[in-house]
């Protein structure tokens, strides 16, 4: 009565053969062909696997190790070089590449593991900590224009708004005017900026139909000169200022 024999299970036929090294010993250097051929064809006798796609890559191993083995016997071939070639040589490359990749996934899944055991606390942090923003540099921002360049054009506009005032009419009571919409008026910078691409900043303030509007986009501009949706420059010291839009 035959005594059942239960085999390890392998990954594939370069795993059977990295573990008759490794159980053997063997220096992967210096495989010994005929022993490692011979329990190699004994194992693969023993297997009993219903899934030929993998029965045949331990085949196709086989034929290589009987290949390789018939190589060993014959006078050994010369390179180029003048150095004799091993028939092992591919077959040993192959082997460490598979031993680094098999020790590699092993580390990963004990760190995978380990990781399952970590726990971490939610982020608590402090309201004043979270509401907390850097405050920004304008003028390290511009570069070589200064911000005061730009502040006195904007405080040019304004006058020239003070001017178009009726110094005796608007003595007759105060118009009330609905707030302006800090968000609308920002899509209206963008889509201007969008489509003109690079325009004069004096000329964008003369467009605004009052000083609140002009303060408005004044300060729009400056945002959007934070975010980095536009950027100014200016040739001559008492030349316009040009922006130039990266609005997409």
């Amino acid at each position: 009565m035959a005594i059942p024999v239960k085999l390890e299970a392998f990954e594939g036929p370069l795993d059977l053969l990295l573990h008759l090294i490794e159980k053997n010993k063997i220096d992967i250097y210096d495989i010994p062909i005929v022993e490692i051929t011979e329990q190699y064809l004994d194992y693969i006798k023993q297997m009993q696997d219903a899934d030929m796609n993998v029965m045949s890559e331990f085949l196709v191993m086989a034929a290589t190790l009987i290949d390789i083995k018939c190589k060993m016997l014959l006078p050994a071939e010369v390179n180029e070089e003048g150095e004799e070639e091993d028939p092992r040589a591919e077959l040993v490359q192959k082997l460490l590449e598979y031993k680094m990749y098999k020790y590699m996934s092993l580390e990963l899944k004990d760190r995978q593991v380990d990781a399952s055991r970590n726990m971490y606390r939610e982020q608590q942090l402090p309201k004043e900590v979270q509401a907390y923003r850097q405050p920004v540099n304008y003028e390290e921002l511009i570069g070589d224009m200064t911000l005061n360049r730009l502040h006195e054009i904007f405080k040019s506009i304004v006058r020239k708004q003070e001017d178009k005032i009726d110094p005796i009419r608007s003595q007759y009571g105060n118009i009330e005017k609905d707030e302006i919409d800090m968000e609308v008026k920002t899509l209206y910078v963008e889509a201007y900026a969008r489509e003109h691409k690079t325009f004069s900043f004096r000329k964008l303030l003369e467009k605004q139909s009052n000083r609140m509007e002009i303060i408005v986009t004044f300060l729009i501009i400056l945002e959007l000169m934070k975010v980095g949706k536009i950027s100014i420059s200016q040739e001559e010291i008492f030349d316009d200022i040009m922006i130039t839009s990266n609005v997409a």
